[in-house]
């Protein structure tokens, strides 16, 4: 009880620090923003520009590595794990990590391609920190992306193997195909408004019980059931995902629509992009609490999950107040990385402290 007690104030105690510094932020861009309408502030907004083309190469570098991005890579697997534990009370740390190594290098494949792609429309052609542009070699970036994605699928099937699971495997190819055709040619269907939809699959549904199954099962356990439990967690991670995906366009509207890549933000407009974003937080939130109700997921994860909310109104007023601002609206995406890193933290801490009390909660036979 103490243990998970702790547990808890701990992770109010990140919701806390997070808001203050956020709510820090938005007031420093206010005063800016305020201050900017002084006329001696037009030289030094053009001033501003033209910092922004003459930005340092580690800082480039840094973008390029899109480090906070790799929350994708973490929450599918710590929550599949969770529930795992949740249902069995088991706990593999050599194949847990195995699975964040392999998961690390297929997302770096997925963000080296896709900028080798990018780059062959010309979707990349002034992104500065593109990887292509960085280094200077389309076929040495998309060569090492391959590599990545062969290492990478060569440690999942290696934890499949071992747990000796094949539902698992089949549940990450089927991730990694949608990882294919959202952005290689021919398929490309991210330039079809697809991208949202093949993403919350990937690393809804498909990802996170696929973990679930890797990190439950042994081979004198072979048969681990899909619980509604594991699949209402799964579609909660799919939809924080795809939220990130989704803001991440709102910056490069033009430079998509340019290249014909008719994203659904190309499709809507920026402004109706930021009701979507509204809708999109509303409908995370109002599904947990339909989820609660039907005690698919334990009151744990209900309670700790509605603590994030300060961090979902945050993401839906910074991009409402700054869809149609380019250099501010890039940092949409981050803010919905922490809303996503966050409420996968929420939830990982829901399934652990439920197994912890050893409350009544059953988890519901879905698929033997």
């Amino acid at each position: 009880m103490g243990v998970s007690m702790a547990y808890v104030r701990s992770f109010a105690g990140i919701v806390f620090q997070t808001c203050r510094r956020e709510l820090e932020f938005k007031q420093q861009c206010h005063h800016a923003l305020f201050r900017s309408k002084d006329k001696a502030d037009f030289s030094s907004s053009m001033h501003h520009q033209a910092n922004e083309e003459d930005v340092s190469r580690a800082t480039l570098i840094w973008r390029a590595i899109k480090l906070p991005i790799y929350s994708v890579a973490l929450v599918p697997l710590t929550v599949g794990s969770a529930a795992a534990y949740l249902q069995t009370g088991m706990f593999s740390a050599r194949r847990y990590f195995v699975l964040l190594i392999s998961s690390v290098l297929i997302i770096t494949w997925l963000n080296l391609s896709n900028d080798v792609y990018d780059f062959d429309t010309g979707a990349d052609k002034n992104k500065t920190e593109s990887v292509v542009n960085l280094v200077g070699s389309r076929t040495g970036t998309l060569v090492a992306a391959y590599l990545l994605l062969v290492l990478g699928f060569v440690g999942l099937t290696w934890a499949s193997v071992e747990a000796g699971n094949l539902r698992a495997i089949m549940l990450l190819t089927c991730a990694v195909i949608c990882g294919y055709i959202y952005q290689c040619p021919p398929f490309r269907l991210s330039y079809q408004g697809l991208g949202e939809p093949l993403c919350f699959a990937a690393f809804g549904p498909f990802a996170t019980t696929a973990f679930y199954l890797l990190l439950g099962s042994t081979r004198e356990n072979l048969c681990l059931s899909i619980t509604a439990t594991v699949l209402s967690a799964s579609l909660l991670v799919g939809l924080t995902t795809s939220l990130i995906l989704f803001c991440s366009h709102f910056h490069q509207v033009e430079g998509d629509r340019n290249v014909g890549k008719m994203s659904p933000l190309v499709r809507l407009g920026t402004e109706r992009g930021s009701v979507v974003v509204k809708w999109a937080v509303m409908t995370l939130y109002s599904l947990l609490f339909a989820i609660g109700l039907s005690r698919a997921l334990p009151l744990s994860c209900i309670f700790l999950c509605a603590m994030t909310s300060p961090i979902g109104k945050l993401v839906v007023s910074y991009v409402e107040e700054n869809h149609k601002d380019k250099g501010k609206i890039f940092m949409a995406k981050y803010y919905c990385v922490r809303l996503h890193a966050l409420f996968g933290a929420a939830l990982v801490a829901g399934l652990i402290t439920a197994r912890i009390l050893v409350t009544k909660h059953i988890p519901k036979l879905v698929f033997q």
